[in-house]
């Protein structure tokens, strides 16, 4: 009997905003691919960033969704990174089960000065500092946070390194920003931004297949070992870095072509995908609870013709109260 066969054609592709878990069994590699668009232009239009800084803020946000959806229990995932470039803070978080915010920090004189003289790579605008990964779990549990620091790679170079040292899981990581320019129905510009990234592990069952010249043993000592890559994840890795920014962004080429242009030869399963949203877990409650914890003199300080209005950093949100709610408490 002839064994049925699927073509790549009868696939329902996960489309935007959705991130697609994959397996590719004949590497022993596990790994998660999205494709960012309508989330992307909500996060970065309500801040009008300068284009260097949002293609910045882009690939945090996508690391962040990469990584977050990964959690298996209710809690907070975030991306931070802390420098002391142009642009020295940018956050994105991703909540469970599929709310994700972020915004960026920036000196407008630096940049502007640093784009003047073409100084716009990642290194140059994060400058030296330090990048963040931190899982919170919730209340009752010890938040846990692996950094490492920004010495003048990429955000996905820096990324892997986290990986490779801190979780000795050789990793891999693909990250791509652009943007379109295009004219709507009525003939009118139109500019959309639209990002892609994707994380590829190596997870073998034996585990000393894992080991790499650059991971470091758990005796203290650090000095580099002669153990080769395994074959498999050598693969694997060099798949991964042929991969350019047109491929991750196009929303002509699904995620699932891509990782079939990548891993058809030896098999690449993928799995329901994991819808993200562009949701603050700001509220006005939340707010007021903060201010209810000022002293008399900082609600004096804060209030202006007798109103305090507090504007959240990641959805640009405005709360008003009337000081006197706080007087009266």
């Amino acid at each position: 009997m002839a064994e049925a066969t699927v073509e790549l054609n009868d696939l329902d592709f996960a489309g935007d905003d959705r991130v697609v878990p994959f397996q590719v069994e004949g590497l022993d590699v596990r790994g998660r691919a999205v494709q960012l668009g309508p989330l992307l232009n909500a996060i970065l239009g309500r801040h009008e960033y300068p284009a260097p800084v949002a293609r910045l803020l882009a690939e945090a946000i996508v690391l962040t969704a990469l990584l977050g959806t990964s959690l298996k229990f209710d809690g907070k995932f975030t991306v931070q990174t802390k420098g002391d470039g142009p642009v020295d803070l940018l956050v994105a978080d991703f909540s469970t089960p599929d709310a994700l915010r972020a915004y960026a920090r920036y000196d407008e004189d630096a940049l502007a000065a640093a784009v003047s003289e073409g100084r716009t790579s990642p290194p140059d605008l994060l400058g030296r500092g330090v990048l963040a990964f931190t899982i919170d779990q919730g209340r009752g549990m010890q938040p846990y946070q692996g950094i490492v620091p920004l010495d003048g790679s990429s955000l996905e170079e820096i990324a892997g390194v986290y990986f490779r040292q801190s979780e000795q899981i050789p990793t891999k990581v693909r990250l791509g920003v652009a943007e379109l320019f295009d004219r709507d129905a009525e003939g009118k510009p139109r500019h959309n931004w639209r990002a892609g990234g994707l994380v590829a592990q190596f997870l073998p069952q034996a585990p000393e297949r894992m080991r790499q010249p650059d991971l470091h043993g758990g005796d203290g000592d650090d000095r580099e070992t002669d153990h080769a890559d395994d074959d498999a994840w050598t693969e694997a890795r060099t798949l991964v870095e042929t991969i350019d920014t047109d491929e991750l962004t196009d929303p002509q080429v699904a995620i699932e072509r891509l990782l079939f242009r990548l891993f058809h030869e030896r098999g690449v399963r993928v799995y329901e995908p994991q819808t993200v949203y562009d949701r603050c877990s700001c509220s006005r409650e939340k707010i007021k609870s903060v201010l209810n914890g000022f002293t008399a003199e900082e609600i004096e300080a804060s209030q202006e013709d007798g109103h305090i209005a507090v504007t959240c950093e990641f959805c640009s949100t405005t709360y008003r109260y009337e000081a006197a709610e706080f007087a009266a408490a």
